[in-house]
């Protein structure tokens, strides 16, 4: 028998979003795989699938607010559906074993399944109805659209439009901030300790302007891929920090000021960019093959810049 759910979404609901959102329990966040009766569905009734993400199953069932249907929940491992469909788990061979275990067949007397055009990448529809019998049919990009796609079953130009506004970008940086924020109170902490307060400021700044900064002016940074975007605004963040240290210490040499100077236009670009590349895989504007080209192609850059970075300043911190 089909699981039940509704389409209430609780304040429990609401507060375990939140936790996802900020980072805290968000690869326990699960609903069990399976399918669910929403309202009242019988035979003719509609089958929209998804991930096992909680985030993605509540916002669906939500949007489905008054509508009897069914849901088939695939094992995904927690994850989204667009990230899932990436990394394999919203695939083929997931639906058809789906299918298979709740018996599909007896619940609906059709043989259609709607699936979310973002996990359009993972399932290959002609093996779908190979192997099962039904026929696959790509809903609309956002949830919120399902009622209006569902009056015609057809999809607009607009609601098959993937977007990535200042909103959805936002929403990302949380969660980035959370897991970075012990290992850089460490790294500041260890920096104060051995190098002073300047280096300790700018390892913050630097964790800022990757993960809070970059995802805000995106669109804006004018190269097309997000190695150079990175290095860009690392080149930014690093000329305040050469130029304070040019000038911090008057009776220094020239020579050991620039020693000392050098490594924020080392370290601080090659460290902002290596940063923003967390954001690759929750943007519509990379894809898996682009971002390993881009990733074999200024990873040893970053790699050896700041190699050169952390030498030329352990050196001149001695010589100093």
């Amino acid at each position: 028998m089909p699981m039940t759910a509704t389409s209430n979404i609780t304040f429990g609901d609401k507060f375990q979003h939140f936790l996802a959102r900020v980072g805290l329990r968000r690869n326990r966040f699960r609903v069990q795989p399976g399918l669910y009766a929403l309202g009242k569905p019988d035979k003719e009734s509609n089958v929209f699938v998804t991930a096992n993400y909680g985030l993605s199953f509540n916002k669906l069932r939500a949007a489905l607010a008054g509508t009897d249907c069914y849901i088939l929940v695939l094992d995904t491992k927690g994850i989204n559906v667009w990230c899932a469909a990436g990394k394999g788990t919203f695939g083929t061979e997931e639906l058809i074993h789906r299918i298979d275990d709740v018996r599909l067949k007896k619940h609906i007397s059709h043989n259609v399944i709607i699936l979310p055009q973002l996990g359009a990448s993972g399932i290959a529809a002609h093996e779908i109805e190979k192997h099962t019998g039904f026929k696959v049919e790509y809903g609309p990009v956002r949830a919120e659209d399902l009622s209006a796609y569902l009056r015609t079953r057809e999809a607009t130009t607009e609601m098959r439009r993937v977007t990535f506004s200042l909103t959805d970008r936002l929403i990302l940086v949380p969660v980035e901030l959370f897991h970075m924020a012990v290992p850089t109170l460490i790294l500041m902490a260890i920096l104060y300790f051995f190098s002073g307060s300047l280096p300790a400021l700018a390892s913050l700044v630097i964790i800022l302007a990757g993960l809070l900064i970059f995802p805000v002016i995106l669109t804006w940074i004018p190269t097309p891929n997000f190695s150079t975007k990175g290095f860009l605004l690392g080149v930014v963040v690093a000329v305040p920090f050469f130029l304070l240290a040019l000038s911090s210490d008057p009776l220094a040499a020239w020579w050991q000021k620039l020693g000392s100077a050098i490594p924020y236009l080392l370290i601080t670009p090659s460290l902002v960019a290596f940063i923003t590349l967390n954001y690759t895989g929750a943007t519509p504007f990379t894809s898996k093959s682009g971002v390993a080209r881009e990733i074999y192609a200024y990873f040893p850059l970053m790699f050896w810049m700041f190699c050169a970075g952390a030498i030329i300043g352990i050196i001149f911190r001695f010589i100093h």
